[in-house]
């Protein structure tokens, strides 16, 4: 299969990952974008494992080196903002890795490297689709129609595209948690080490430095599924207040900080359980299919993995049924290890009391001591050879 036009929802990491690799086999891609223009937002992402390894195909490595986001390391510290333990890049317990870069700038630098051979549309997004014989009949929130072979999903959690084509919908496995994003100005308090402090209530802070002179904060915590839906941003910013004031630690900073921002991101934590990731003639790709939330801190991995081998068993079927059942055999293992998640989530990682902050703080101090960092090291525990994750096939042609 190729000479086929294939349209791409969504312009974040899946999409423009997908659009690489369809072009680089000669189908005729356009991408969609609900946005006026790129959505350049959002935190610290890692592109490591099967990431990482697509990053070289693309020849996208080193300009993604090159945009670290200066990071060092993961610091844990308590209330009085005292480290508890510390854990640089190197370590396995540490959240950085070797190639750290912003989300935006991800984004970016994907976009740059298909811009030239891929139509993008942007304030663009499907308000209605038919499926036929012979493709897919599309209709613009612009009011243009046209008709595509295929159509792809790489939208977020909550995909409209997804709703439009999908007889049967995912399930939803919600976390029990909120997770709030903003940037914030650099204090004297801030360096090139990630900060992660948990305080009573069931609340995570974390500060980590970007390459701008900024630095980036993300408040987590405890909260029921439906608390915080359906809020403007002003009374998103209200109920955030609410939620951290009186919490200690760098509550009242990031309170100023909540006030005047905009670029506030507030949203529940819910993984994507989709019982396919085909219906017909489209295609789902990245969270819309698969999300596995940040806190699994899989889902660059799965967008580009996802991307990768969408694309290349399109141009290896001879029909894009094949080619639909073959990505959903290869990925579906995969996506299910990488929607595991570590254990006391949410409870152990986010205690209520102040007895329960003390006695994660002793576990983490623990596990940061030289014995266990010792122990550690015995069993190979380091991010210099990391296990093959998933196979990523050659596609040559």
């Amino acid at each position: 299969m190729n000479n086929q036009k294939i349209l791409i929802t969504g312009a974040s990491i899946a999409g423009p990952t997908l659009a690489y690799w369809l072009n680089h086999y000669g189908f005729h891609v356009t991408v969609a974008e609900r946005a006026p223009e790129l959505r350049l937002g959002g935190q610290n992402i890692d592109v490591k494992g099967p990431a990482q390894e697509i990053a070289r195909k693309m020849g996208i490595e080193e300009i993604i080196r090159g945009k670290n986001t200066t990071e060092v390391g993961l610091r844990f510290v308590n209330t009085s903002n005292e480290t508890v333990a510390e854990f640089p890049k190197e370590s396995a317990l540490s959240v950085t890795q070797e190639l750290e870069i912003l989300r935006g700038d991800l984004v970016q630098i994907l976009y740059d490297h298909t811009k030239d051979d891929v139509e993008y549309r942007f304030n663009e997004h499907i308000t209605s689709l038919s499926q036929t014989e012979t493709g897919v009949d599309v209709t613009f929130a612009s009011g243009k129609k046209a008709q595509f072979d295929l159509v792809v999903s790489a939208e977020g959690i909550g995909s409209s595209t997804r709703k439009l084509a999908f007889d049967n919908q995912p399930a939803f496995k919600y976390l029990g948690l909120y997770t709030a994003y903003l940037t914030i100005a650099k204090a004297s308090t801030d360096s090139r080490w990630a900060r992660w402090c948990n305080t009573e209530r069931g609340i995570v802070y974390m500060m980590r430095p970007d390459n701008y002179g900024g630095t980036r904060a993300s408040i987590t915590f405890t909260a029921s599924e439906d608390e915080y839906q359906g809020m403007s941003l002003e009374e998103q910013k209200t109920a955030l207040i609410n939620r951290i004031e009186g919490s200690g630690w760098e509550s009242e900073r990031l309170i100023g900080e909540i006030r005047k921002t905009d670029d506030l991101y507030f949203d529940k934590i819910s993984q994507v359980k989709a019982p396919k990731y085909s219906e017909g003639r489209v295609a789902i790709v990245g969270d819309a299919a698969y999300c596995a939330t940040p806190i699994a801190g899989k889902g660059t991995d799965l967008a580009m993995s996802g991307a990768y081998i969408l694309a290349g068993e399109l141009s290896a079927a001879k029909t894009y049924r094949e080619a639909f059942e073959s990505y959903e055999n290869k990925m579906r293992p995969y996506v299910e290890e990488c929607q595991k998640l570590p254990p006391g989530i949410p409870n152990l990682v986010y205690p209520q009391s102040k007895f329960g902050v003390n006695v994660l703080n002793k576990v983490v101090s623990l596990a940061g001591s030289k014995p266990a960092k010792w122990v550690m090291g015995l069993f190979g525990s380091d991010k210099k050879t990391p296990k093959q994750e998933i196979l990523l096939p050659n596609y040559h042609h």
